[in-house]
């Protein structure tokens, strides 16, 4: 018998709805529906659940394999949300472009390095075009830290889009403004998401 049919049948003995066994197990009652269609099974945390509610055992519900197969299908799963927490991290760090004095800034035959808000060696579109880039790399960030904290997929490769544009955007335009120190820290910055990026890529 396959899980999806034992699980109706426990749920059945109990006398039990999909929405009431949900509420018992404090999961949806989609996620109740997926696991009795046999369209998923659920995580190894929920299978302590069920086997706990309806006083069995894990193996009584699922063989071995296919509990080996759950445990490294969420395995990869909180990889790649460690993956997705990091490089909205990193997109976060991006802050220290605009803080940090990366800018050079001659002063009566002396050069200064400044932060970018004291920095007066771009013309204002310029400095426009660098603000709304930083800016928007950090909003891509706390974007993405957010979803992966709520547990919300949907958006997450749109902004990790977003991301990866802005990186490539800001290190041209700094390479063209010649900005050293900062076309560093933001070429470094992109190397860590393409670290990232790889690594997830790798788990899929």
């Amino acid at each position: 018998m396959e899980f999806n049919e034992k699980l109706q049948e426990l749920r059945k003995s109990r006398g039990l709805t999909q929405e009431e066994l949900a509420e018992a197990l404090y999961v949806s009652r989609t996620a109740i529906s997926k696991w009795e269609s046999g369209r998923g099974y659920p995580s190894i945390d929920s299978l302590k659940a069920i086997a706990k509610f309806f006083s069995v055992t894990i193996d009584d519900l699922l063989s071995g394999e296919k509990i080996i197969f759950i445990a490294e299908r969420e395995n990869k799963s909180n990889v790649q949300n460690i993956c997705d927490l990091l490089f909205g991290f990193v997109d976060l760090m991006s802050i220290t472009l605009i803080i940090l004095p990366l800018y050079p800034n001659p002063v009566d035959n002396y050069i200064y390095s400044v932060p970018l808000f004291a920095y007066s060696g771009l013309s204002t579109a310029s400095r426009v075009v660098c603000w709304v880039m930083f800016i928007s790399l950090i909003m891509s960030g706390a974007v993405k830290v957010l979803l992966n904290q709520v547990k919300i997929e949907k958006g997450r490769k749109l902004i990790t889009s977003v991301s990866v544009v802005c990186s490539i955007a800001a290190i041209f335009f700094l390479a063209i403004t010649r900005q050293g120190y900062a076309v560093s820290i933001a070429f470094f910055l992109f190397v860590l998401k393409g670290v990232l990026l790889f690594k997830k890529s790798d788990l899929s």
